[in-house]
């Protein structure tokens, strides 16, 4: 059966919650304000339905054409078979994302990176990973927000990959970024890789119902359980591992948190993570300073240094190309094993790695990734060997929590 091998988890593509009803809501009332004027509230909290029949027919029957650049699958509607087109376009009109076709999908990394230090983030500025771990609260509920409900990958959330770095760096600098071309972009990545995956199954029903609105749904026996953000998953966002605490640096909000006119400090170029009376702070002082060490890494998400770009002998891809998403990126020749969370049965498989997904980790458990995040930010590269064997070890917990719930039903 097509389900029993594809991967699903129940914290892929989830909404955030704002209710300060929840008594752990507290601890993160300061942001709260800045979260609920993000101007992608549709994708971030929307709970809409989804149906398991419905993923499964659109996942099995995915297709991409190359020519026309459309993704096209079917829908069953009163026993008969429809068809769905979807395009960047409509992904961009069904979530309601502010950006257009030319918005940008890359940022220079350094810019990136000096945004996070503003952020006090405390972690190693060249790693390869990024962990929520290093952020104060406040900004560790929405990067949670932000790598559960668009992050196109289904584990790992601990992690922020290079392309959600940059989306929380637009969002925080009020700076235009095409988030529709990034969940095109993975849609189209899921039907091309080697084992299609129910990926952002939540946006997936909303497209499918805009299209079809009179489509059977049958909420006893065909929903498909998403866990959304509640009081228990603020609990384990409000804790830090004893090894790596919470920094004891006061967070300061800026630019668009703190002030909802606040504009682009750098609308073309994007270099400048700061406007020219922000410049005048002191702690601008303390972000140069480390960035003295700063070092581009390779990641396909980044627009690259001009001086990086010649000292390889490449040539300067040009404002246009670098734009477009990862469409015309090489695919890369290295692969590595991944551990997958299966809905139904366990394995490991030999997987290509994307060609521009910066982090690669899966099947881990919310609560459970602290114990990793306080060795591995400490560090420049995760040992991954023991990384894949604490992967495994969670992935067979979180099958025994299933089979459990499964047999509770019963």
């Amino acid at each position: 059966m097509f389900a029993s091998i594809v991967q699903f988890d129940p914290l892929h593509n989830i909404c955030c919650v704002y209710d300060e009803k929840l008594p752990k809501m507290a601890v993160f009332k300061d942001i709260l304000e800045f979260m609920k004027r993000l101007p992608i509230q549709k994708a971030l909290t929307n709970q809409h339905l989804v149906f398991e029949s419905h993923i499964e027919c659109f996942w099995k029957n995915a297709t991409f054409d190359e020519e026309s650049k459309t993704i096209n699958s079917i829908v069953s509607l009163n026993g008969q078979d429809k068809p769905i087109i979807i395009t960047e376009q409509l992904v961009r009109e069904v979530l309601d994302f502010p950006d257009g076709e030319n918005s940008p999908t890359k940022f220079p990394e350094r810019m990136v990176k000096g945004c996070m230090l503003r952020m006090a983030y405390s972690g190693p500025l060249n790693s390869a990973n990024s962990f929520k771990e290093n952020f104060s609260k406040p900004y560790k509920f929405f990067i949670h927000s932000i790598v559960h409900a668009l992050s196109h990958r289904k584990g790992g959330y601990d992690v922020m990959c290079d392309d959600q770095m940059n989306m929380v760096t637009a969002l925080v600098l009020n700076r235009k970024y095409n988030f529709s071309r990034i969940i095109f972009h993975y849609m189209k990545e899921n039907i091309t890789s080697k084992r299609k995956t129910w990926i952002y199954p939540r946006f997936v029903q909303m497209i499918l119902d805009h299209a079809y609105p009179d489509l059977e749904k049958y909420e006893n026996n065909d929903l498909l359980a998403l866990f959304h953000m509640d009081n228990e998953t603020l609990k384990v966002l409000a804790r830090y591992h004893k090894n790596h605490p919470e920094s004891s640096t006061k967070e300061e909000f800026f630019g668009f948190i703190k002030d909802k006119n606040y504009q682009d400090p750098d609308p073309v170029d994007h270099l400048k993570w700061r406007n020219d009376e922000e410049m005048k702070e002191k702690s601008t002082a303390d972000e140069l300073k480390k960035l003295e060490g700063f070092k581009n890494t390779r990641s396909e998400w980044f627009l690259k240094d001009v001086k990086e770009k010649k000292k390889r002998g490449g040539k300067r891809t040009p404002k246009d190309q670098v734009e477009e998403g990862s469409s015309s990126q090489p695919k890369s020749k290295r692969q590595k094993k991944v551990v997958e969370t299966l809905l139904d049965d366990e394995s490991e498989e030999e997987e290509p790695e994307a060609d521009v997904e910066g982090v690669h980790a899966a099947g881990e458990n919310e609560g459970d990734n602290e114990d990793k995040s306080s060795s591995s930010s400490s560090e420049s590269e995760i040992d991954e060997t023991e990384h894949l064997r604490r992967i495994k070890a969670e992935i067979e917990k979180e099958q025994q929590l299933k089979r459990k719930r499964r047999e509770e039903k019963r």
